[in-house]
């Protein structure tokens, strides 16, 4: 059915009606064909009578839609306006005039009064912001007891919900005083929700353009630097080589002219090609202005703050309570429910046969498509779409990937080494053999019995696959690899800001950086409200003057306003919060290590109980089992902890109340990857560092809560358990939680809103789903949460690699194939799954380098650690140097093992079966450098400890500081900025001082010129005298 806006045209009771077809179900818009009615109104929902039409109402569109049946038209009328099939809107993409494309969307519930008449109402503000004004103060405000039309009394009002009303209508009425045009739609296919559409005409975005000082190309072309010689030749070659894992999209084919650009300028717009202006701003730009304009648009009444109501009881703390929309409204209102959502637009669906091509679509096709995994990424053209700070984190992320490329060839390379030569390591052929015969002391008390060294054999064998002098060089080569990981994506960035106009921008200016957040603001608010409250007691007891009444009513209306510009919060206001955020988090990470403990006792537990198993398999593989299930459990844990501590980390942050965006996500992110980092690293770190170090002798062990034995090392050393431990638990987080998680819950939100779509209208569904808008289809996403994911799930996935590569060489291959995947799960989530997010400028990747940079470092630390500590890496060179015989490794396992006196164990602590070998022990071995139970001072430390110990020491002094004086060198020897960039940046300066000189000389030649023609004339008045100028040609109109 046809609807027909209209719109009051005056504020009397009686006034002029303009009505417009439209069609709002099809996704079509009217050409704008009005017919004008008169109506007569005695009440709300009055009878409307008709008269003739009125030109003078032309110009008036209106508020609210009427059907096609409330007038009595002629059929040949309403033939005649019939909607233009040719006249499309693009499903919601334009306003109904087909014209005006819409740049954001702002989202509410309307409410209305039960038992009123309830008008579809879509409301095109755009030409008569004082129409909108106006409708807001023809609306009867509760508790005044107004009567409809039937004369009985009106429903009662919510009145928090007409508060709202209230404060969106006067946002609304301000934004149009901003200039921005807007359209009302609240007849939609969600059921109670209402879409304002805001468009942002061409003089605000250039006002806007100039105020943000975006740059802009201007109509100047100028030539890029191109490689000359064989330099020229090799990039030609490549270029042909890597043709086929190229996107296909215009932005990302190599560019020999570039335009030079420069702040937009009203004052030189001839500069600029404005050629075609509905494209010289796209529509990533057109967003960003309007979202900047709704941040500062201020509203500072609201329709009950003074006092209006006030014999309602109920009601008297929302009543007595100041609103404001904040000094920076949109955000303000969002987090007070005022609107519900704003989001820019996508350009249209990204599938489907009858789609018109887009942006959109041409990413989902090159770009979020697992088909073309192989390819490069369109940077520059999700940069266009996204905004430079999404651009910069998936440039980032395709940096890294590249870069994992040579790290995984070197690691697959170092643990083929290992496989190659394990049957030439002597050690674990030592461990293997059957006629060493080494009898080894029982791994727990009573339960577990004497064992025999070779059925360690297998964890030997694989111990040398990492454990090996191949390792140390892969850690040197990881270290080297990180810092030249950094310095090439410095370059990379410094080559992004150049192509995307960047160089000279500072992080969104001072001005945009302070902006408060609606929190600060709310708040700042409830002090200053404290405080005047303090002052009216003061005012109590001091006698007022009757002169003065009316200026202390003006200064309490105003208090609201001014009062909030004045106070701050101070560390004595966020000390609370700050306390909360010590003790919350000193607590998490104490739950973190007792969860770990929890884990060790389960082992120890599991360990003594499955050495009773009558079954000899079951005991021979105790370790292995052990081992896994553990690492399982730990698993599970940091899955579930990661997601309890993000949410942890950002309620500790809101708590803090801090200013700025920008100082929220620092604080953020911080506290995220702390509580992230402990949880994730904690059981990886007392595998590497604490297990098997404190357990003590035989005779004399360690015990956790008097009862627990603290577990050894196995034979080989702890790093193939360490190897486990860290291959289970990253490549089940990347597995569970970066990929199914972002496949399945995404898919799951998505599968309940059609669920629930599909009960409310099942009989109807799938047109409806056909016939959305594209603010409707848009609203059903999921809102965009920012970056803050995705960059910690990357970050910790970097310490994985790098924290401890030295026990497990194939880390950075299971990342580079986790990469591949995630790269187009994020492209994919970033375009089908989530709202368009606001695009965003940005430099760099913010504290995240800092943090990366931070890892790097730390990785050094812990691989020197690593490979002195955990792994037999130092006291094999110190057996080989100093105590082998022929030089070489025989004997070296039989030199790490220390004998003991079985009759010296405590009371209660000897094997239960002690001839479950079939022979009597009378001397069993354990792993440490002591002295032997014959020698004078029995099971004391030897000396071979204190050397091996100061061997560890000067390794990790040797190793920490020749690594970091590497990576310093390739930080310094490697700029920051690639030479032919900073040669186009000079080259694009003096362009531009070119540019304004000729611009300058244009004119003074000009005014030359001008000064050339007015002297000629002033030549023959001084010559024949001031008549004869009078009688001139250039003074029409003779003598005065």
């Amino acid at each position: 059915m046809a609807h027909v806006s209209f719109s009051n045209v005056s504020s009397t009771k009686t006034g002029l009606l303009c009505a417009r077809l439209s069609q709002p179900r099809d996704g079509r818009c009217s050409r704008g064909v009005r017919v004008w009615h008169s109506f007569a109104e005695g009440g709300r929902g009055g009878r409307r009578k008709r008269s003739g039409l009125d030109p003078a109402a032309l110009r008036r569109p209106g508020p609210d839609i009427l059907t096609a049946s409330d007038f009595s038209f002629p059929p040949q009328l309403l033939n005649s306006l019939s909607v233009d099939p040719d006249a499309e809107c693009k499903h919601g993409l334009y306003f109904r005039d087909g014209r005006r494309k819409v740049d954001y969307i702002l989202v509410y519930h309307p409410k209305r009064p039960s038992g009123s008449r309830t008008l579809a109402r879509r409301v095109p503000h755009s030409d008569a912001p004082s129409a909108a004004r106006g409708t807001r103060q023809d609306q009867p405000l509760p508790g005044k007891g107004s009567v409809g039309a039937a004369g009985g009394p009106e429903p009662p009002m919510d009145y928090h919900e007409d508060d709202k009303r209230f404060r969106r209508d006067e946002y609304e009425g301000n934004l149009l005083e901003a200039g921005l045009e807007l359209e009302r739609d609240e007849d939609t296919k969600i059921h109670g929700v209402g879409f304002v559409k805001i468009h942002a005409p061409w003089n605000v975005l250039c006002r806007e353009a100039e105020f943000l000082k975006l740059k802009m190309p201007t109509k100047k072309l100028y030539h890029i630097n191109e490689t000359r010689g064989l330099l020229k030749k090799i990039n030609s070659v490549l270029q042909k080589i890597t043709d086929p894992i190229q996107p296909k999209v215009a932005e990302h084919r190599p560019q020999t002219t570039k335009r030079l650009s420069y702040p937009f300028s009203r004052e030189k717009q001839h500069l600029f090609d404005l050629s075609d202006k509905d494209s010289f701003f796209d529509s990533k730009t057109r967003s960003t202005i309007v979202y900047e304009i709704l941040k500062r648009t201020t509203c500072t009444k609201a329709k009950y703050s003074m006092g209006q109501g006030e014999g309602r009881k109920k009601d008297s703390a929302l009543l007595n309570k100041r609103r404001k929309c904040s000094k920076y409204g949109i955000t303000s209102l969002l987090a007070n429910g005022v609107y519900s959502a704003a989001y820019p637009l996508h350009d249209g669906d990204y599938e489907g046969e009858n789609v018109d091509f887009n942006d959109r679509k041409l990413l989902y096709q090159e770009w979020a498509s697992y088909k073309v995994f192989y390819k490069y990424q369109p940077i520059d053209l999700v940069r266009k779409y996204f905004g430079e700070k999404i651009g910069l984190y998936f440039a980032w992320l395709g940096v890294y990937t590249q870069m994992l490329i040579p790290a995984s060839v070197v690691g697959v390379i170092v643990f083929l080494y290992g496989c190659a030569t394990v049957h030439e390591n002597i050690p674990s052929m030592e461990m293997c053999d059957q006629k060493y015969n080494i009898t080894m002391c029982p791994l727990c008390d009573k339960t577990c019995s004497y064992w025999k060294m070779s059925s360690a054999c297998a964890t030997a064998r694989a111990s040398h696959l990492f454990d090996n002098p191949a390792t140390v060089f892969f850690s040197v080569f990881m270290a080297l690899w990180a810092a030249t990981f950094m310095e090439h994506w410095k370059r990379k960035q410094m080559r992004l800001r150049y192509h995307w106009d960047l160089t000279g921008f500072e992080e969104e200016e001072e001005a945009v950086k302070d902006h408060p957040r609606a929190e600060y603001e709310a708040r700042v608010l409830e002090k200053s409200l404290r405080k005047e409250s303090k002052n009216k007691e003061k005012r109590r007891h001091i006698p007022e003057e009757s002169t003065n009444k009316w200026r202390q009513r003006v200064k309490t209306a105003m208090a609201g306003v001014k009062l909030t510009d004045k106070v701050k919060l101070t560390w004595r206001d966020r000390f609370p919060a700050y306390f909360t955020n010590l003790v919350s988090i000193v607590f998490m990470i104490a739950v973190t290590f007792a969860i770990v403990l929890g884990v060790i006792i389960y082992r120890i537990s599991t360990a003594a109980a499955l050495a009773m198993n009558s079954s000899p398999s079951v005991r021979s593989n105790i370790r292995v089992t052990v081992t896994a299930t553990a690492v399982i459990i730990n698993l599970v844990v940091i899955i579930l902890l990661d997601e309890v501590y993000g949410c942890i980390a950002r309620w500790l942050t809101k708590i803090e109340v801090p200013k700025t965006e920008k100082s929220f996500e620092e604080r953020l992110i911080f506290k995220a990857f702390l509580l992230k980092f402990v949880n994730s690293y904690t059981p990886i770190f007392y595998v590497a560092f604490f297990k098997g170090r404190f357990v003590g002798r035989p005779g004399d062990y360690v015990y956790i809560f008097r009862s627990f034995r603290m577990e050894e090392c196995a034979p080989g050393g702890c790093l193939m358990e360490l190897c486990i431990q860290l291959s289970i638990i990253m490549l089940g987080k990347q597995l569970i939680q970066n990929n199914l998680f972002e496949i399945g819950i995404p898919k799951m939100k998505k599968l309940i809103r059609y669920l629930r779509l599909r009960r409310q209208s099942p009989a109807d569904h799938d047109e409806h789903v056909k016939r959305r808008q594209r603010y409707e289809a848009d609203y059903t996403l999921e809102p965009f949460a920012g970056l803050t994911p995705e960059y910690m799930e990357m970050i910790i996935q970097f310490g994985f690699v790098t924290l401890f590569v030295a026990s497990f060489p194939l880390a950075p291959l299971f990342a580079l194939l986790n990469n591949i995947i995630e790269i187009r799960l994020d492209a994919k989530k970033f375009v089908t799954e989530l709202r368009r997010p606001v695009a965003v400028r940005a430099k760099d990747i913010g504290i995240w380098y800092n943090i990366l940079r931070g890892v790097g470092k730390l990785a050094v630390i812990i691989n020197a650690f690593v490979i002195s500590f955990t792994s037999d890496f130092i006291p094999r060179l110190v057996y080989l140097y100093m105590y082998s015989e022929n030089g070489t490794m025989h004997g070296f396992v039989n030199h790490t093992l220390s004998s003991f006196d079985v009759s010296d164990f405590q009371n209660g602590t000897a094997p239960n079966d002690p001839l479950d070998l079939g022979y009597e022990v009378q001397i069993c071995r354990y792993k440490d450098y002591r002295e032997p139970p014959w020698s004078e001072h029995k099971y004391d430390i030897s000396k071979d400890f204190w050397a091996v110990l100061a061997a560890r020491l000067a390794f990790v002094i040797v190793f920490q500081n020749l690594v970091m004086f590497m990576s310093d060198f390739v930080d310094w020897v490697i700029p920051d900025i690639p030479k032919d960039i900073s040669q186009q940046v000079h080259k694009e300066k003096v362009l531009m001082v070119e540019l304004f000189m000729r611009e300058e000389q244009g004119k003074q030649q000009l005014l030359d010129t001008w000064m050339e023609k007015d002297r000629k004339k002033d030549e023959p008045c001084n010559n024949h005298g001031p008549k004869a100028c009078l009688d001139s040609p250039e003074y029409p109109g003779g003598a005065l």
